[in-house]
């Protein structure tokens, strides 16, 4: 389900901005896919890792790499399969016999961008070697706390839940992802584009990074800045707790109330704003609760942004709050 990009003003929007660059190259490889694209780039400003889950073979690898070459940082790639083990992920000592001393080979987590592709293949005990990093921004081996790059963004693919030879993710583990996208499959124009030689692995090729880490770490400060009334956080809190009320338990968690309110600070941000908007916060609303609820409803994803679209669109707050006066 590709939501439309709601609350936007294109006369507002700062043309020469780092993140709408970052966002204007994105597109230009991931053609038909704006609000994705705006959603990731949200994501990134707000610190936050990105779930891509779809079919395979409408571009997840494409959107995590063009990203990732936008923000021109370091990159490291991880395939997920049956047989990979959590020091695949994070590092492993070895011995050096010349010397008689151990020596911390670090592993593929120690890059700024880290795409994990089809995570969902590999087991569990791998899935888990991410939790710490994505949590924590550290890795701890043999004892010892090692601390990943800044800015450190996780992009992580997977296929459906269901498909032969995946292993569903967790519940604490989705909840280390900030949002959850899908791509769906291409408009027929964009295929005719995409065959024609625009955007796709070519305009990947071209695409050259909007900023450096330190000038992306200065940019991400600025999100903390970024003003949020009352009245906006009441609705943001009010909305995740009416998904709450409809699942009849805690899920969604108070990360997923914080990461609401942070995206759509980044969001506003994105749009060339200082200030939050509700619109913001709707525009955060699925991408951010539903993987989130997928355990709990124990329907595919497609039901689970159904369900919170329909929280969201319907305005159902708890019986002791007066209505919204934007």
């Amino acid at each position: 389900m590709n939501e439309p990009v709601v609350g936007v003003d294109p006369g507002s929007e700062l043309g020469t901005s780092p993140a709408t660059r970052l966002e204007l190259a994105v597109g230009s490889v991931v053609l038909g896919q704006g609000h994705a694209v705006r959603c990731a780039v949200a994501t990134f400003l707000a610190g936050g890792h990105i779930l891509l889950e779809d079919v395979p073979g409408v571009g997840k690898t494409l959107f995590a790499k063009a990203l990732a070459a936008g923000i021109g940082a370091t990159f490291g790639r991880i395939q997920g399969t049956s047989d990979l083990l959590p020091t695949d992920l994070t590092g492993v000592s070895v011995f050096n016999p010349e010397h008689a001393t151990w020596s911390f080979e670090r592993g593929p987590l120690f890059h700024h961008v880290v795409l994990v592709d089809e995570l969902n293949r590999s087991t569990p005990r791998t899935q888990s070697a991410l939790l710490e990093a994505m949590g924590e921004r550290q890795v701890t081996a043999d004892g010892v706390s090692h601390v990943l790059p800044d800015p450190f963004v996780v992009i992580a693919t997977q296929n459906p839940q269901g498909d032969l030879g995946t292993f569903p993710l967790v519940g604490g583990q989705r909840d280390r992802f900030m949002v959850s996208l899908s791509l769906g499959a291409a408009p027929r124009d964009v295929e005719i584009s995409l065959v024609s030689g625009s955007g796709g692995v070519p305009a990947l090729d071209q695409l050259t990074p909007v900023l450096d880490p330190a000038g992306w770490i200065e940019l991400k400060a600025t999100i903390d800045d970024t003003y949020a009334d009352p009245v906006v956080l009441e609705y943001a809190v009010d909305l995740v707790a009416t998904v709450r009320s409809v699942l009849g338990g805690w899920t969604p968690s108070t990360r997923a109330t914080l990461d609401l309110v942070r995206f759509a600070k980044a969001h506003a941000v994105v749009c060339g704003r200082d200030y939050v908007t509700p619109d913001d916060v709707q525009t955060g609303a699925v991408p951010v609760l539903a993987h989130r609820v997928l355990d709990a409803t124990h329907a595919d994803l497609r039901a689970a942004r159904m369900l919170v679209h329909d929280a969201m669109t319907n305005r159902i707050a708890p019986p002791t709050r007066p209505p919204y006066s934007w």
